[in-house]
């Protein structure tokens, strides 16, 4: 139930048609100290209207409105401070949780449209770093958000499989390389043989030539060329996928930059349809002044295309294939420039549905405040840094519960769980910073806390010895302690509205740490199990929060152990 809109409409019935329901609930706030209830309207709104001081207003309103769901009105000032009915409310959010379970918060906003989501994206040849996290799990995030408002996601793996680094590979595969040693272990292997092209490059020239060769045979399609790259793109991607696999993320197309090789010929032809190229020094671009950007550059002086010559055709492909609704590319905020150039040329060549697709900008992950660094050849992977948020979790379940069945299962989903809950828990845009000993606490605004939280509750229900809850009964409650909890539960759909409008996984990461406070202190405050007529509505209450805290934690890819 929306309370907002059952208290707007109260107040419409005094107020007529000074302001609409609308306009009153788009008034309504919501205090900051629970001493002014729960649901705030200010009275300036309707002076003009009145001809009266807010005060007055105010004053007159707080004596005629009435509402069932109403406890009380105070009148401070020019504003009506609304004291909801706990027991009436708690009851009824109670009610509407446990009969929805986990699909409490759904809607069928969405319509089941197609929404592709451009993720990950990682080099072929080169391992996934940290830096491939953040659009990894924020695009994962999102495509589960968006599946509960009732879009169908389709996450995209745009992996970076083409261009002049492949002839330098094959160059260095065949001068220094072997099947056996690449086959035992691929990126590390392709990655020594990267670093070393460079390496020897710097003294002897001729190599970079030779690896613009073979680029030059594998865009001409040549057998051995082609046989190479594909087994080096087969081999990452296995590895690859075994990253994956621990974060628990599947993908939907691993179609890459090479899958659109055949398809720029048919974005040029387009572009000069359209009439919208110049040449400038040699080279072909599309004018962008009016947009208040730079130029796009679509073809070098000696023809060869450029990244957004591909992503035109990208951008065209998903739209006849998906015919989407909404298309998202999850990639880092420095490429902003370029998501603007690539909407601008699409609405030069009359595609209005550019409108439709979302650059979803990120901040970096830092380390002592600096940017993660890339020495030569050395780099943060993303897979030892799992390992470690692993081994921190098992040590520390050890100490807590030596008991605990299962303990190397649990470890995983805590120490995995807690590296993708630190990402989404900061706002979207924001930097942060990285250590695995903050992030892997099970105190503070933390995964593991959030987890433990809910496996406290579930620890609670098994004492119970309940069978389950029976949401015929009247599950009142009206003290303080399990009201901020169900204005909490009471709040969860117009949370997850509000994470799919601004595309912001962070507010549902937001909403479980305050679940779990909120039920901490309960627990804390509370005898849960005491036997006497409120026991079944505070087993209830315990349900309900479990059950949000496990779909929090699922929509932003974390799992939920029972136990910890």
């Amino acid at each position: 139930m929306d309370y907002k809109l059952t208290v707007a409409q109260a107040l419409n019935e005094q107020i007529g048609e000074a302001l609409s329901i609308e306009q009153i609930v788009n008034l309504l706030e919501k205090p900051k100290s629970v001493e002014h209830g729960d649901i705030a309207f200010p009275a300036f709104a309707l002076a003009k209207a009145y001809r009266k001081a807010p005060q007055q207003i105010a004053a007159e309103l707080g004596e005629s409105v009435t509402s069932p769901i109403v406890e009380k009105i105070e009148v401070v000032g020019p504003y009506l401070n609304f004291f909801l009915n706990k027991q009436e409310v708690s009851a009824a959010v109670l009610k509407e949780v446990l009969e929805q379970g986990a699909h409490y918060g759904d809607s069928m906003i969405g319509e089941n449209k197609n929404v592709p989501i451009d993720m990950s994206s990682p080099n072929i040849a080169k391992p996934i770093s940290m830096g491939h996290l953040r659009s990894t799990v924020i695009g994962n995030a999102l495509a589960n958000i968006l599946t509960k408002v009732g879009f169908n996601p389709i996450k995209i793996n745009h992996l970076g499989d083409w261009g002049t680094q492949f002839g330098k590979l094959i160059v260095g595969y065949k001068l220094w390389g072997s099947e056996e040693a690449v086959k035992e272990n691929p990126i590390g292997e392709l990655l020594r043989l990267y670093v070393q092209f460079h390496e020897e490059a710097e003294e002897k020239p001729e190599l970079d030539d030779a690896a613009r060769e073979w680029f030059k045979k594998l865009e001409d399609g040549d057998e051995e060329a082609l046989g190479l790259w594909k087994w080096f793109r087969d081999e990452s991607l296995k590895e690859f996928n075994h990253v994956y696999e621990r974060l628990d993320i599947t993908f939907d197309s691993f179609n890459g930059e090479a899958f659109y090789n055949d398809k720029m010929q048919e974005v040029v032809d387009l572009l000069e349809e359209k009439n919208v190229l110049t040449v400038n020094d040699g080279a072909t671009i599309v004018d962008l002044e009016k947009y208040n950007l730079n130029p796009a550059l679509i073809k070098k002086s000696d023809g060869a295309t450029l990244y957004i010559t591909r992503d035109l055709a990208a951008a065209i492909y998903r739209k006849r294939t998906y015919d989407f609704a909404l298309s998202l590319y999850a990639v880092g905020n420095e490429q902003s420039n370029h998501f603007k150039q690539l909407k601008a040329v699409l609405k030069e060549m009359g595609y209005d549905w550019a409108d439709d697709m979302y650059h979803i900008p990120f901040g970096l992950i830092t380390q002592g405040g600096k940017k993660l660094s890339t020495r030569k050849g050395k780099i943060v992977l993303l897979e030892e840094v799992l390992d470690d948020a692993v081994a921190s979790a098992l040590e520390q379940i050890e100490e807590k519960n030596t008991d605990l069945p299962n303990k190397e299962v649990v470890a995983d989903q805590v120490g995995i769980g807690a590296v993708i809950f630190h990402d989404l828990k900061n706002d979207r845009l924001n930097n942060f910073d990285f250590t695995i000993e903050e992030v892997v606490r099970f105190e503070g605004e933390t995964g593991p806390y959030v987890q433990y939280t809910r496996a406290r509750a579930m620890s609670i229900l098994r004492k119970s010895g309940i069978a389950g809850i029976d949401t015929t009964v009247n599950y009142h409650l009206d003290d303080a302690y399990s009201w901020e909890i169900v204005k909490l539960l009471q709040s969860y759909p117009t949370d997850v509205l509000r994470a799919y409008e601004k595309f912001e996984p962070s507010v549902i990461a937001k909403h479980a740490i305050h679940l779990a406070q909120a039920f901490n202190k309960y627990y804390a405050n509370s005898k849960v199990l005491a036997d006497d007529a409120q026991r079944p509505a505070r087993l209830a209450l315990v349900q309900a929060v479990a059950t949000i805290l496990k779909e929090d934690l699922r929509l932003l890819g974390v799992k939920a152990p029972d136990q910890m």
